[in-house]
């Protein structure tokens, strides 16, 4: 018996590891392709050339960036706090990483070698609570990179972002609250599993959360600090905003990787949430293809932040925070006051 259990608990732990390495690996790898579509888009929309020297179609731009970050001088201005300076981005990019652990990728599958298993790391009752602590950590990286710069630019630029997020961070908590209702879980599992009805399109955008789609999906572009909220970083008026000083160097990269990665982590908690993860025309009993429409999903919500950007002008910062304070958060309430009543009448 003894035995069987070890080699459970040995099975349990390689799975699981093996799991951890593959949601790093697309964490890390996701900046690198995202930067180079969303040059070549851009590029497009504004009817120019994007990257197209390094590597066919300018592929290798990207690993090339990289690796000019990995070994370019790293220069710590004189009077910035040395310690802080260093932490920020450590911080930054291990709060947009711990969330991957608990995304839910697809339906159970069955592997060679392997047997049945889960397409999620781990899971646990409260996983959508836990995504929303690790996501609010995010903004100590960019305040400690304001603070500990000792640069009026950088501070500015993580006072801004300070001010923002958690501005924004309140619409999306409670735009996500009529979803928990209608699902009656924290489970981001369970919460999937509840739109799995009307032929793989019992959606919860389409079902009584619609307004709560919108309201989140503005919050979420302001959270990641992407045009047309981007008053952190605004280079007219704050040069670079809280990585003024980070020059290009391996911080620098942090910072931007953990900007991408948290584009990708609130693209898959939409999906999750609201477009029914999985979930699609003919992917019941069917995981590769219900991964398919999983990954087709996310790449529309990144395609639209790159849309974006390409498009519209920045707010002005008095117009970010009344839009936020006075439009999103009474929406916000209004959707939760709708939900608990159709959840009363419906379920």
């Amino acid at each position: 018996m003894s035995e069987l259990l070890n080699s459970i608990d040995t099975r349990f732990i390689i799975e699981s590891l093996i799991k951890i390495v593959i949601v790093f690996v697309i964490g890390l790898l996701s900046p690198l392709s995202m930067n180079w579509i969303e040059r070549r888009l851009l590029a497009l929309i504004q009817n120019r050339l994007g990257p197209n020297r390094v590597g066919p179609y300018g592929l290798f731009q990207s690993l090339a960036d990289g690796i000019k970050f990995l070994f370019k001088e790293d220069i710590v201005p004189l009077a910035a706090n040395r310690w802080l300076y260093t932490m920020a981005p450590v911080v930054a990019v291990v709060a947009a990483f711990m969330v991957g652990i608990v995304y839910p990728f697809g339906d159970k599958i069955t592997l060679p070698y392997i047997g049945e298993t889960t397409l999620y790391v781990t899971r646990f009752n409260v996983s959508l609570l836990y995504v929303l602590a690790m996501t609010s950590l995010a903004i100590y990286g960019i305040v400690l990179a304001g603070w500990g710069s000792n640069s009026k630019y950088s501070l500015l630029g993580g006072l801004r972002s300070s001010a923002q997020m958690i501005s924004y961070e309140l619409s999306l908590s409670l735009a996500l609250i009529g979803a928990i209702i209608q699902a009656g879980s924290l489970d981001l599992v369970k919460i999937v599993q509840q739109q799995s009805g009307w032929g793989g399109f019992g959606w919860f955008v389409f079902f009584f959360q619609p307004l709560g789609f919108l309201i989140y999906l503005i919050s979420a572009i302001a959270e990641t600090n992407r045009v047309p909220f981007d008053l952190p970083e605004a280079e007219t008026e704050l040069v670079g905003g809280f990585h003024t000083e980070y020059s290009s160097s391996l911080k620098f990269a942090m910072l931007f990787m953990a900007e991408y990665v948290n584009m990708l982590t609130v693209s898959i908690l939409a999906t999750v949430v609201f477009l029914g993860g999985w979930n699609g025309p003919w992917a019941e009993g069917r995981p590769l293809l219900g991964l398919l429409y999983f990954f087709l999903k996310v790449g529309f919500f990144m395609f639209l932040y790159i849309w974006l950007r390409g498009t519209l002008p920045r707010f002005r910062y008095d117009q970010l925070m009344n839009f936020g304070w006075k439009v999103l958060l009474p929406l916000a309430l209004l959707n939760i006051v709708i939900s608990a009543v159709i959840g009363v009448i419906v379920y």
